[in-house]
């Protein structure tokens, strides 16, 4: 919070630009015109800039005014609701946990990692997905109590972020019906004469599949892209090509997909990643997602 100006200040300010003038807005407090005026102004001396300007008989906002108003609308709408969040949290109190997940991460994983925790009852599940480099920022400014990703974060020496891993699972190689039994009974030459799908260049598993692909003399014709692993999946079981993934969701791919394992990458793994803010992690939840994982 900066102390550089007084919030009452600002309060007032704000009610002199929703009512439009000082009267109006005096009124509205109780208080003098002239005392008003004083505190507007004692604001303005604070920011540096003018925020009101006389237009007519009346007061305009200026263009620094128009930007103070629209903060003092969120700062005040927040404290409106004030009450009602201190009352629900006394009368049900909740966990908050803050994740994130980057796009590449495959979501069956995430369910499976976090289903321990989801059995805590007063448990607050505030779930955020996006850019790797954008949650690290989060993550950084403790706006996310842990992120998950398939990297651990990358050394910097101007953010303190922790990464424990949390899963290792070898890669597989899935199809829907249509492939299926070509693949399975000609694994991985086959791979050259179907149409493969395939994570984003950003993904950590697209260098050693490229790797494992020039191993085996493989030239895949690749038919998808795709930086979200649940749409690539969603796109192999409507017949789309063959895909690879963790071989840990064999059982979930074809019980709610259709999909069929059909062969390995031996020597390639994808890994799951929790970074954190601080070296000790004081998130219980947090704690036990790592020490589950461990186990």
């Amino acid at each position: 919070m900066s102390l550089n100006f007084n919030y009452r200040h600002l309060y007032y300010f704000w009610v002199v630009a929703n009512e439009g003038g000082m009267s109006r807005a005096a009124a509205r407090l109780g208080i003098a015109v002239q005392t008003l005026s004083a505190q507007v102004r004692a604001l303005e001396h604070s920011l540096g800039h003018a925020l009101l300007r006389p237009a007519g008989r009346g007061l305009a906002l200026t263009d620094a005014g128009i930007a103070a108003r629209r903060q003092a609308d969120q700062i005040f709408q927040l404290g409106e609701e004030l009450p009602t969040r201190v009352r629900d949290a006394a009368v049900a109190p909740t966990l908050r946990l803050a994740l994130g997940v980057s796009d590449g991460v495959p979501k069956l994983i995430v369910r499976e990692l976090m289903r321990p925790l989801l059995a805590e009852p007063s448990l607050r599940l505030l779930s955020h997905e996006g850019d790797l480099d954008e949650l690290l920022g989060e993550v950084a400014l403790h706006r996310l109590d842990v992120m998950l990703a398939d990297r651990p974060a990358p050394p910097n020496p101007s953010l303190r972020l922790f990464s424990h891993r949390l899963d290792l699972s070898p890669l597989a190689w899935y199809a829907p019906p249509v492939f299926a039994d070509q693949v399975r009974a000609d694994f991985p030459a086959a791979l050259d004469r179907v149409p493969v799908l395939l994570p984003g260049p950003h993904a950590a598993s697209r260098l050693p599949l490229e790797q494992w692909f020039d191993r085996h003399h493989l030239r895949p014709r690749i038919a998808g892209e795709f930086e979200d692993h649940a749409l690539m999946t969603t796109f192999a079981a409507g017949g789309m090509g063959v895909f690879p993934a963790a071989s840990r969701l064999g059982d979930e791919l074809e019980a709610h997909y259709g999909l069929a394992m059909v062969g390995r990458s031996e020597g390639v793994e994808e890994a799951i990643y929790a970074t954190v803010a601080d070296r000790r992690i004081a998130h219980p939840l947090v704690q036990q997602l790592i020490d589950t994982a461990r186990r």
